[in-house]
């Protein structure tokens, strides 16, 4: 008796077509490590910005609690993209940036490239940073204009 290939054996994998043939990237994670922070009360807290929200309030936020020197904190589920990341460290807990006479922050502020913060936060350009879906690590430092600066973490 002569066996031929049945046509049905390959039905099973047909649906799976279209799920793995040009399928869109599963989105990714990003960890932005943060270092210079000053003390380990409070949290590190990470904006994840388009250009028309840049300096803005940013839908993608994480935060972690503060370690001395260097505070990871971990975005999930993110598309590829342009971005640029805001921090702050929100010292005293209390879910903002304190500021002090002419809007300067008391608490340390940082934005991704380590963009340069002069008399004003740093232009979308000098902060900007493509992101491809995938797993990804950047590092920043936070800046200080008022009290100390913390220690630097040691890699």
């Amino acid at each position: 008796m002569t066996r031929f290939p049945s046509p049905l054996r390959a039905l099973p994998f047909l649906p799976l077509a279209p799920f793995t043939i040009g399928a869109a990237p599963s989105p990714g994670t990003l960890n932005v490590q943060v270092d210079n922070v000053r003390a380990q009360t409070g949290r590190v807290h990470v904006d994840l910005c388009t250009q028309a929200q840049f300096l803005k309030d940013c839908p993608v936020s994480a935060d972690s609690p503060a370690r001395v020197g260097l505070t990871t904190v971990t975005l999930r589920n993110l598309k590829p993209g342009r971005y640029a990341v805001q921090v702050y460290y929100d010292q005293n807990g209390n879910g903002k940036i304190d500021r002090a006479l002419f809007g300067i922050p008391k608490e340390g502020v940082g934005f991704s490239n380590d963009a340069k913060i002069r008399m004003s936060p740093p232009k979308w350009e000098e902060a900007v940073f493509d992101y491809d879906g995938q797993d990804r690590t950047i590092r920043l430092k936070l800046r200080y204009f008022m009290g100390p600066n913390a220690p630097t973490a040691r890699p």
